[in-house]
C-alpha cells in the first residue's frame, strides 16, 4: 500500500462533503505531476485529505476505491482522476505550520512542493502525522 495527500479547498469540496457523499471522483486536477501521481494510485491506497487555502491542515484519511480513469469534468480526454471514500476523520487536524516544525518531515512534499495538489507521502511521514493527530 502507498500513501498520498490530496488537497481540496473546503469552500469547494470539504472533508464533510466527502463524508456526506460517501465517495467522490477527485476531479478538476489540471497539473501533469498531480495527474501522474493519481495514475500511480492503486485501489486500497490511503490518502490524507488536506484543506488548502482555508485551514491549511490535514483533516482526514480517505481510501482509493477506483483506480485512475478519465476525469468526467474534462472534455479534452487529457485528465484523469481516482475515486476516494472517507475512512476516518483525524482526532485532531494537523496544520501545515506543525508539519514544518518536524525535522523528519522537512522533505515532505507538502513542505517542499506546496502547490502540488496530489502528492506521495512516505510511510515514515504518514506515521508521524498519524501520531501527531492523536495528541
Amino acid at each position: 500500500m502507498n500513501y498520498w495527500l490530496m488537497k481540496t479547498e473546503p469552500s469547494t469540496f470539504s472533508w464533510d462533503d466527502l463524508v456526506r457523499d460517501g465517495q467522490a471522483e477527485w476531479t478538476g486536477v489540471r497539473n501533469y505531476a498531480a495527474r501522474n501521481h493519481m495514475k500511480a494510485m492503486q485501489v486500497g491506497d490511503e490518502v490524507f485529505v488536506y484543506h488548502s487555502v482555508e485551514g491549511k491542515e490535514i483533516v482526514g484519511i480517505a481510501k482509493v476505491i477506483k483506480a485512475a480513469h478519465l476525469d468526467s469534468t474534462d472534455t479534452t480526454g487529457t485528465w484523469e482522476c481516482v475515486d476516494v471514500a472517507p475512512v476516518k476523520k483525524l482526532k485532531r487536524a494537523v496544520t501545515l505550520d506543525e508539519v514544518k516544525t518536524i525535522p523528519e518531515c522537512k522533505q515532505m512534499k507538502l513542505v517542499t512542493h506546496g502547490r502540488l495538489s496530489v502528492q506521495p507521502v512516505a510511510p515514515s511521514e504518514w506515521e508521524i502525522i498519524i501520531k501527531l493527530s492523536e495528541t
